[in-house]
């Protein structure tokens, strides 16, 4: 029994790691909400009120799709760890750039970065535990998104 509760204890800070890189993220950049509100964004821009829903649900895809790799035994499983870790860092700048530091060209290219980082944690997470690789496929669609409106913004700016 006590196996079980330490894997759920596991399973938590799995989930709760993402979620706190989004939250400290927002933190350090303030009112991204004010922030969003006052540049020019293209039409297809989605409403301010949709970004922390879409991000808590990525986030937590990330938590489910990184424990899963973690509670497997292929000896692939900590390169594939790692690089979720990198993406997440870039993940979490990304916002300090775009919204703390409104260098949105940078930001841009930092988010092809991080789109290529994406990329690469799927196929080693797909190699791991496919499933664990189709959960970062909305992440990934996101982002590309993402990175269509900040270069959107950037030439609004």
């Amino acid at each position: 029994m006590k196996h079980h509760s330490t894997n759920k204890s596991i399973f938590i800070i799995f989930l709760l790691i993402p979620l706190a890189a989004g939250a400290l993220s927002a933190l350090f950049t303030g009112n991204m909400s004010g922030s969003y509100a006052s540049f020019t964004k293209p039409s297809f821009a989605p409403p301010g009120i949709l970004f922390p829903i879409i991000w808590t649900i990525l986030y937590l895809l990330m938590g489910v799709s990184s424990y899963i790799v973690a509670q497997s035994d292929h000896p692939d499983k900590l390169l594939a760890l790692r690089t979720y870790f990198i993406q997440l860092f870039f993940n979490f700048m990304w916002s300090i750039l775009f919204f703390g530091l409104s260098n949105y060209l940078l930001a841009f290219f930092w988010l092809l970065l991080l789109i290529l980082l994406i990329i690469i944690m799927i196929v080693r997470f797909h190699k791991i535990k496919p499933i664990a690789a189709y959960l970062q496929i909305p992440y990934l669609f996101w982002c590309i998104f993402a990175a269509i409106l900040n270069f959107a913004v950037y030439l609004l700016n």
